[in-house]
């Protein structure tokens, strides 16, 4: 659906910042593909040049395999109305109504006003707000105004749906409900949707794929599983870090606290869910085998593309060699052991 070949851009204010540096990407028809970076990676300039809001300087945007680099202005136009976009502050108009501010964009496309107040009507429907129509933005919550704009974005069927920092606005609650209509209109319309954002649990939660940008450029791509299981580069282990709260074992060791202090022959250990194979009752499963004592401290597990990942801190405790035996076990069945401490 979706083609980026070495797209550069470059702002020339009182230096020259390259926003945009030989970027490819390719994107599947009906996908939910997630790009990722912090604020200054690139990635809001990047997806304005998906549908030429910013004009790169160089390389080709294949959309559906039409180049649109190559379009004059008014195939372009038609182009970019197969193109929705949902912004993080909404755009609403504060004037319009909500079916007003839905009805915008179909304003010159020739279609009657009973068409368009019934194509309104399916598209509140559609968002869950069919009782919202008469109302004004500054009446609604922060997830019912992007719910607008959602549905504005959608209002002349485009194939596409870019959704810039679209839920950065709003609180933990709202994200998600927002993140599943998403999702639902992905799967009901076939619609492929872009997601740029500088949180990962919004990758985590919606995305196939990834990419992690940094300084203009792509530093990694691959699948939400691949990402999460084995990131190259540092950028991408720090943002994988912010969906965890396992690091919060290395405060416990500085403030002495008593949970983790250990008795002779104890260890702490960091257990890394990573591998496909990790869906069998291991910790049980290893307690008998081995006849050692596995307490859970605490953990952080999660299911990614059906597949369990995460980690969990834990005291081991048992004879020396059974206790190695236990970790040579886990290593086997997909589990990375790190020792953290040992009494």
């Amino acid at each position: 659906m979706i083609q980026l070949n070495h797209v550069v851009k470059t702002f020339h204010t009182d230096h020259e910042i390259h926003a945009v540096k030989d970027v490819s990407l390719s994107i599947a028809d009906g996908e939910i593909f997630g790009v990722i970076g912090f604020s200054g990676a690139g990635k809001s300039t990047l997806v304005r040049c998906i549908n030429l809001l910013e004009r790169p300087d160089a390389g080709e945007v294949l959309v559906d395999n039409q180049d649109l680099m190559l379009l004059p202005q008014p195939q372009l136009r038609a182009a970019r109305k197969k193109i929705g976009m949902i912004f993080q502050h909404f755009n609403l108009f504060r004037s319009r109504t909500v079916g007003s501010n839905i009805a915008f964009p179909l304003k010159y496309s020739g279609m009657s006003q009973e068409a368009i107040e019934e194509r309104v009507k399916e598209l509140l429907k559609l968002v869950d707000l069919e009782d919202k129509a008469l109302s004004y933005p500054s009446q609604l919550s922060g997830g019912q105004k992007q719910r607008v704009g959602i549905a504005r974005a959608l209002a002349s069927n485009p194939s596409i749906l870019l959704c810039d920092e679209a839920t950065s606005a709003l609180d933990p609650q709202t994200t998600g409900s927002i993140l599943s209509l998403l999702k639902e209109l992905n799967k009901k319309l076939g619609i492929t949707i872009i997601i740029i954002t500088h949180e990962m649990l919004v990758i985590k939660s919606i995305c196939g794929r990834a990419a992690v940008m940094d300084q203009g450029a792509v530093i990694e791509e691959g699948s939400i599983f691949d990402l999460f299981s084995n990131p190259r580069q540092q950028i991408t282990r720090d943002f994988i870090a912010t969906t965890s709260h396992l690091n919060k074992i290395f405060d416990l060791l500085a403030e002495d606290s008593p949970v983790v202090r250990l008795a002779p022959g104890q260890i702490l250990a960091h257990f890394s869910y990573q591998g496909r194979n990790t869906v069998d009752a291991l910790i049980s499963t290893a307690s008998i085998q081995f006849n050692v004592k596995l307490n859970i401290i605490f953990g952080d597990l999660d299911i990614i593309q059906e597949t369990p990942m995460g980690g969990l801190i834990i005291i081991l405790e048992g004879n020396p060699e059974a206790v190695s035996q236990t970790m040579a076990w886990f290593a086997e069945k997909g589990v990375r052991v790190e020792v953290i401490k040992r009494g």
